[in-house]
């Protein structure tokens, strides 16, 4: 097994070259785009730059670590990643790479050219990474699982891995609270929580709670900056398809022809639509909402930053369980 020391090194130097123009990184970005219609050039580089920046820098790695008591013993764990954004899965690999298990990885369809340039990648640099991180197609033998997708599939993934140790996520989703004092510059940020990613990711604002009375013709003005979101032929077709559902059940919306804001008590909205409900206490929606194993993070003031949302620290586990503690406990 690798030192920490070691792996420590290896990680800040993956976080250089994903800030870098290497032609070999630049390519595989290329690859990755062309190998899904979601994975726009600037969804790739918002996902690459932000873990390269918020996670793989030494003194935050080593900041991160201290708070832990690694196992001397490495064990193996499969992975079973999601593929909605680009790298989403690149933080529970960092965390097994980190503890010094074995990793065993099933990669999504949907992302899988970056996260096997980056492993390859450290492979080159560390030949002994070639057989402490492999890429599989079939988990078996593993000594515990961590698994991310649908809450249909967490199901079978529950009845699969029920005999060892493991960690098991499902849908999640971002809400937004709004009180009305909010700044045209926090709104302006709050829209990149909103439509970066297209909205696919669970750190994506879906729903927004605003004080019964607020006006949301101020929030389409300020959307107008996402505008272009409509020219993606996959996000207007979404677009297209919710705009006549509502016109033929003569459902009331918004729109400023880029996104539809629909009245809705449900966090979770499809592609191209935005839900918000009113509320008249604050305190109240706020102890109703925290702890919900349905929503990953609540944007506000108060909460996390407006425009914050999408770039979650090394400490902001998925879905609220310590993945670290987890594999330190093995």
């Amino acid at each position: 097994m690798l030192s920490l020391n070691n792996r420590i090194d290896l990680l800040d130097k993956l976080g250089a070259y994903m800030r870098s123009d290497d032609e070999q990184w630049v390519q595989a970005q290329y690859r990755a785009i062309s190998a899904n219609a979601w994975f726009t050039p600037d969804a790739v580089k918002s996902a690459a730059t932000s873990i390269a920046i918020d996670f793989l820098q030494r003194d935050k790695l080593q900041a991160w670590v201290s708070k832990y008591t690694l196992p001397t013993t490495p064990r193996l764990v499969g992975i079973v990643m999601a593929g909605n954004i680009p790298l989403v899965g690149f933080h529970d690999m960092l965390c097994g790479f980190i503890c010094g298990h074995n990793l065993m990885l099933k990669l999504s369809s949907k992302d899988e050219v970056l996260m096997k340039h980056l492993v390859g990648k450290l492979a080159e640099w560390e030949p002994q990474i070639a057989t402490q991180i492999q890429i599989s197609e079939m988990l078996k033998g593993c000594d515990a699982y961590i698994a991310t997708g649908s809450n249909n599939t967490a199901r079978y993934f529950e009845q699969y891995f029920a005999r060892f140790p493991h960690l098991i996520r499902k849908n999640r989703t971002s809400v937004a609270i709004l009180d009305g004092t909010e700044s045209e510059e926090q709104l302006i940020a709050l829209s990149g929580d909103i439509f970066s990613y297209f909205g696919l990711g669970c750190r994506n604002v879906t729903q927004l709670n605003v004080p019964r009375g607020y006006d949301l013709t101020k929030l389409i003005d300020v959307f107008d900056r996402y505008k272009d979101v409509i020219n993606h032929n996959k996000y207007k077709n979404n677009f297209d398809y919710y705009l006549a559902i509502y016109l033929l059940n003569k459902v009331p919306y918004l729109t400023n022809e880029s996104i539809l804001l629909v009245e809705n008590e449900l966090p979770f909205s499809a592609v191209a639509v935005l839900h918000y409900r009113y509320y008249d206490d604050k305190e109240t929606l706020a102890q109703s909402m925290t702890g919900r194993d349905d929503i990953q993070c609540i944007v506000g003031n108060g909460y996390v930053p407006f425009g914050a949302a999408q770039r979650p620290q090394l400490d902001d586990y998925p879905d609220g369980v310590d993945t670290m503690a987890f594999l330190c406990g093995l």
